[in-house]
């Protein structure tokens, strides 16, 4: 498959989580998260997100979400979301399945919801006949390569618990986000009231690395039982530690992230002098959203993948990843502006 700006799951993975796992697999240990590996993972987790932090690592990002959404709802609760969160729109109904909870979609206009777009969906409260909303879940990046500000993140969590719900936040690029704002994990997680985090690091250099972090104790009640049942439980689970345990103490997090976003700014800087590429949203990550004509990025598909996120809009999606080159970008770039004169 040619080098291309699809996704930044369709990357390999950092030399230094191949060390990783070459030295973990050099004795016997023992399975289901009863490991020193595992245990030490867990210690990270805490220095990382505050003492009452617990992580139970999972196989996907579905699974960590779901199992996030497990740990807050019963099939008889919904959970609030924008109407472009990948829980929504692209994890199969995942969480209507196996939590049997509902979702109350919002329309945003650049995927962040707001306490007042989420206030419109807070009603029927105790009302028998309406599922009854117990979560908010927000996106830290969103799916539109937008950022939450601590101080937003706050305000969705004293909403929520001003309404007895809790705040779930879906990590998946929250590397990418701590980086563009200049802040720790912690400080846009645990100190903002997010009570669930879907963690991840598959997108920016591991192999297997997503986990549900509960930053609320009062919501750690089962989780292990969950998990399994949810068949996330990984039985050589020190494999997905030593990957988390690397990006974490190496600094590894950081480094992929801040590349991947260093190139998201070079692809949007050469491709807005383009004629006729309009940039969609703000790039704040690794994205890129991009409105050009159709017959154009039509044939530029004929030779790199990328998503046609809206086609009728002909918006589509370029995400640069902690592997992208500069020569990637400017190879793209000649080609699009090749079929540009080509119109």
């Amino acid at each position: 498959m040619k080098r291309g700006f699809g996704s930044d799951n369709h990357s390999g993975f950092s030399p230094e989580v191949l060390e990783a796992l070459t030295k973990a697999n050099d004795q016997h240990a023992l399975a289901y998260g009863d490991d020193e590996a595992t245990a030490r993972l867990e210690m990270l987790i805490r220095e990382t997100f505050g003492q009452q932090a617990k992580i139970y690592l999972v196989f996907n990002g579905t699974g960590a979400n779901v199992l996030s959404i497990d740990a807050m709802c019963r099939s008889h609760e919904a959970v609030v979301c924008a109407e472009t969160a990948h829980i929504n729109v692209d994890e199969c109904g995942s969480p209507q399945r196996v939590v049997g909870c509902r979702l109350l979609t919002v329309d945003t206009p650049d995927g962040k919801l707001t306490p007042n777009l989420v206030r419109t969906r807070l009603h029927g409260f105790g009302f028998e006949h309406h599922s009854q909303p117990k979560a908010i879940s927000i996106s830290q990046s969103t799916e539109l390569g937008t950022l939450y500000t601590p101080q937003e993140i706050r305000a969705l969590a004293d909403l929520a618990h001003k309404h007895n719900m809790y705040l779930h936040m879906d990590g998946a690029r929250l590397a990418n986000a701590a980086v563009a704002l200049g802040c720790s994990f912690k400080e846009m997680t645990t100190d903002c009231g997010v009570d669930v985090l879907s963690f991840g690091g598959t997108k920016n250099g591991l192999i297997m690395g997503e986990s549900c972090v509960i930053l609320n104790p009062a919501l750690d009640v089962d989780i292990k039982y969950r998990r399994k049942q949810m068949t996330q439980l990984a039985s050589k689970m020190r494999f997905m530690a030593v990957q988390m345990i690397c990006y974490l103490e190496t600094g590894l997090w950081r480094r992929n992230a801040e590349h991947s976003n260093r190139m998201a700014q070079l692809l949007k800087k050469e491709v807005e002098q383009v004629d006729g590429v309009h940039i969609m949203y703000p790039v704040q990550v690794n994205s890129v959203f991009a409105q050009l004509p159709r017959d154009v990025w039509k044939r530029l598909q004929e030779h790199y993948f990328f998503y046609d996120w809206d086609e009728d809009a002909d918006v589509v999606r370029w995400m640069c990843s902690f592997d992208t080159t500069e020569d990637d970008i400017h190879s793209f770039v000649n080609a699009l502006k090749t079929e540009i004169c080509r119109k």
